[in-house]
């Protein structure tokens, strides 16, 4: 099973082509246009099984899979947090696509939305792929705030699932040596805030790991794809 993530920074049906020489089961693709009210009939028809979620038709959270993979949307209450899709994949494991927003919360933005998210929901994580810009990062934490990056991180240790990048190519929060974001597409603005997580029966399986590379991708979108193949 291979599973992209990707914040397109728009206008997806012009980019989804870029992503087929990775020949990915699933692709969770963030500020993705909604296919079901697109004028592109290419893109309508490329997308033929799919979740989407977003209050902009422009500019939400996409699901993406062969058609031959079955993807079952899972009724979750999402509180009006900003952007989750979970969904069963092929009757084996759950995956929740992600897209930290600020939300116009002005206490629970980004981070926030997902730690708000796992308080509804993280006796559900049971064998799953968290998958998504969150928009967040460890050096980022701030002491006086009880949902940062590193609580996040500790309420999903808790359910048993981790940063399957972290374990691929051992590093610890904070200190990733590759990049997932160039912000404003500066090359000396690098940051890590893209992740895909899962349980630990999951991460045991991963066969695989990348992350696209700056001088191939920045001029698609300030976020590179990160890619992960599993068995």
């Amino acid at each position: 099973m291979k599973i992209i993530s990707w914040n397109c920074n728009g206008a997806f049906r012009k980019k989804y082509g870029y992503l087929d020489e990775f020949d990915s089961d699933i692709l969770v693709i963030q500020e993705c246009e909604d296919p079901r009210r697109s004028t592109d009939k290419n893109y309508k028809n490329w997308a033929n099984n799919c979740l989407w979620l977003g209050d902009n038709k422009n500019k939400g959270l996409g699901i993406f899979a062969k058609s031959h993979i079955e993807i079952t949307p899972l009724n979750w209450e999402n509180d009006r947090l900003k952007y989750f899709i979970p969904c069963k994949i092929e009757n084996d494991f759950n995956l929740i696509a992600t897209w930290c927003h600020g939300a116009n919360s002005p206490t629970f933005g980004y981070i926030g939305q997902m730690w708000k998210y796992l308080q509804l929901h993280k006796t559900k994580f049971k064998k799953c792929v968290i998958a998504g810009d969150f928009n967040s990062n460890v050096i980022w934490d701030k002491w006086d705030r009880w949902w940062n990056h590193s609580d996040v991180l500790r309420e999903l240790e808790n359910q048993d699932i981790i940063s399957f990048y972290h374990k691929f190519f051992l590093e610890d929060q904070g200190t990733e040596s590759r990049p997932t974001l160039y912000l404003q597409k500066n090359i000396n603005k690098p940051y890590h805030i893209d992740y895909i997580f899962g349980s630990n029966e999951i991460a045991e399986r991963v066969i695989a790991l990348d992350i696209g590379n700056a001088t191939k991708w920045l001029d698609k979108s300030d976020h590179m794809p990160l890619i992960c193949e599993f068995t």
